[in-house]
């Protein structure tokens, strides 16, 4: 019995003492963020709409945020709150809209403050799947039209973050 307590504790420990206790991640580069913000306001720009863009790194904290001349008040605290969902969910905006309504399993999650269950906010993923950003329109007029001008971003930046 005790030289199985001793096998054990060694095992332990050895394997415990191979563990690196450091977390690796991949972050986006702000000039990378920066296209992203500005493809997108070009995109939705061209549709008619003056928007906001927010593109937050991969915890939620705001890296680039543009502002057309004619967008609204709120879009700064939309475009945080949307792209500050969608990299704590990992999921789009417009599909927590879904998931979130009253009824449904997942409703509770409107209850957060910060929480904006609303078209228009993407996770950005690298060609590992890895969330690298988050980015969020808002001041279309409608969350789908947001989500067009985000993916847009997105778009511009895909070649290089995909490998």
């Amino acid at each position: 019995m005790i030289r199985f307590f001793i096998l054990a504790l060694l095992a332990t420990t050895t394997a415990n003492a191979e563990e690196n206790p450091f977390v690796k991640f991949k972050a986006l580069k702000p000039e990378y963020s920066l296209r992203m913000a500005q493809v997108a306001m070009e995109y939705c720009r061209n549709e008619g709409f003056q928007i906001g863009v927010m593109v937050t790194d991969r915890f939620g904290i705001p890296q680039v945020f543009l502002r057309d001349r004619y967008a609204g008040v709120h879009v700064f605290e939309m475009t945080e709150r949307k792209a500050w969902t969608a990299v704590t969910f990992r999921t789009a905006t417009s599909e927590l809209e879904l998931l979130t309504q009253a009824g449904k399993e997942l409703s509770a999650i409107r209850g957060l403050e910060k929480a904006m269950p609303v078209g228009g906010g993407l996770p950005v993923l690298d060609g590992d799947g890895s969330l690298v950003a988050g980015i969020a329109v808002s001041g279309a007029p409608g969350g789908t039209l947001d989500e067009d001008c985000a993916v847009a971003g997105i778009e511009a930046v895909q070649d290089d973050i995909a490998f």
